[in-house]
């Protein structure tokens, strides 16, 4: 059994709360920035900013449960020396072929990975999104509630597939885009934006 402080004290980080739970660890606490807040979150305690994180890193692991790629990211930078919990639903499917997850990813409530994947750091798979076989998700990726990926696709950094969307089979799309709710990817994407639409096309 671990004990585990969240970094991120709002919806996302509920979820992860409940994560945590149901994998039968123990939420110890959260940090957060926002001062507002109260001593408690859930009835957990706010254990203070982030920067307290040196206070705990003996006792405790952490997960960020923070959406947005780039907080994430310098999170990730800023906490040294700490050991990062993988938060994984015990609904979730995954593969015991040859599937990978990288330390602090977050992998949510019937989600399935299938054999053969790469999922990297920090990355959020969402409520019931499923990544097919031989998928390559590369780090700080979110595969947004309900999105669909076919088989052997390839995610760069930071990009965000959102909600519903669907990339058809072998195709790669770079780092740093979106691509939005509902859109229908079916050909490669070697341009950072924002996609929409079905077929997926670029919002200029």
């Amino acid at each position: 059994m671990k004990s585990v402080i969240i970094i991120g004290a709002s919806g996302h980080g509920k979820v992860v709360a409940d994560i945590i739970q149901k994998a039968g660890d123990i939420v110890y606490g959260f940090l957060d920035d926002n001062t507002e807040l109260n001593d408690t979150f859930l009835g957990f305690p706010i254990l203070g900013t982030i920067d307290c994180y040196k206070e705990y890193r003996d006792i405790a692991e952490f997960v960020i449960a923070i959406g947005d790629a780039g907080i994430r990211n310098a999170i990730s930078q800023k906490i040294q020396g700490v050991n990062m919990y993988t938060a994984i639903h015990p609904t979730a499917v995954i593969s015991d072929l040859d599937v990978t997850i990288g330390k602090g990813t977050v992998i949510m409530a019937n989600a399935v990975i299938n054999s053969g994947s790469r999922i990297g750091k920090f990355c959020i798979i969402n409520t019931g999104a499923i990544v097919e076989h031989d998928n390559i998700i590369e780090d700080y990726v979110h595969v947004s509630v309900g999105a669909k990926l076919a088989g052997t696709v390839y995610v760069g950094k930071f990009t965000w597939i959102g909600i519903g969307a669907v990339v058809s089979n072998n195709l790669k799309i770079c780092e740093n885009c979106v691509i939005r709710a509902g859109a229908v990817v079916v050909e490669n994407i070697v341009k950072r934006g924002n996609y929409q639409g079905v077929p997926a096309k670029i919002k200029e």
